[in-house]
């Protein structure tokens, strides 16, 4: 079962781009633009895990942090503070408020990402999986190692990115623009077929001999990781 993460922004854009990047981690995403909404979804249902701004219509993330760390069901809820704030003193406030973490705007998505993950496998490890696993390909997320019937594969950081990033959503596919997106980050400016490169460069590194290719191309598309890979047939 995915984690479910419930996003608290008012910043409609910046709230698209954490959707999309999240939903393509594979988390269930719920989002809200007012505090005292969130508020009202949070006794409903609590999620695994808040990202809440500081700065919100109808009530603060501040005072909302406080609000959830007094209640029992939500005292332990993991929560990633984003702010435009930078001083050390409103990080401090921010976390002795009862934030888990806290990160300034503008940021780094992978770095969010990372954060994530992080909370989410010290509060609720069963819903991060370490190891991704399809066919005869293991990835080690954690010790960045790719291995394939055994046999290690040694991959660049962008490809080990690539193709983790693909066995997280095996069966869809992404664009080019998707993918750029979603491994080198909106704040790159690069060419897509800069993409084609690397996805060369990592079918290279997997498909020795006649090894099967895990990755799909799709005509006038772009990529994905076939989700029958694997399968016996």
């Amino acid at each position: 079962m995915a984690a479910r993460i419930l996003i608290v922004e008012d910043e409609a854009p910046l709230t698209e781009l954490l959707r999309y990047n999240l939903a393509a981690e594979g988390y269930e995403v719920e989002t809200a633009m007012r505090g005292d909404e969130a508020e009202i979804r949070l006794k409903e249902t609590p999620p695994d895990l808040v990202v809440l701004d500081w700065m919100l219509p109808g009530m603060s993330g501040i005072e909302l942090c406080r609000r959830l760390r007094a209640r029992t069901e939500t005292e332990r809820l993991p929560i990633i503070m984003l702010t435009a704030r930078g001083e050390e003193s409103e990080r401090v406030r921010g976390l002795a408020t009862g934030a888990d973490d806290y990160i300034v705007k503008p940021f780094s998505v992978p770095e969010l990402l990372a954060r994530i993950r992080a909370l989410l496998r010290r509060a609720r490890p069963e819903r991060v999986a370490a190891m991704l696993e399809a066919g005869d390909i293991l990835l080690d997320r954690e010790t960045k190692r790719v291995a394939r019937s055994g046999r290690e594969i040694h991959l660049g950081p962008t490809e080990f990115r690539l193709l983790e990033f693909l066995m997280q959503s095996p069966g869809r596919v992404f664009t080019r623009g998707q993918l750029l997106d979603g491994v080198w980050g909106r704040d790159v400016y690069i060419d897509e077929r800069t993409v084609d490169v690397h996805v060369g460069r990592l079918r290279r590194a997997l498909n020795r001999g006649r090894a099967p290719d895990p990755i799909r191309t799709v005509r006038g598309s772009g990529y994905s990781f076939d989700e029958r890979f694997g399968r016996a047939s």
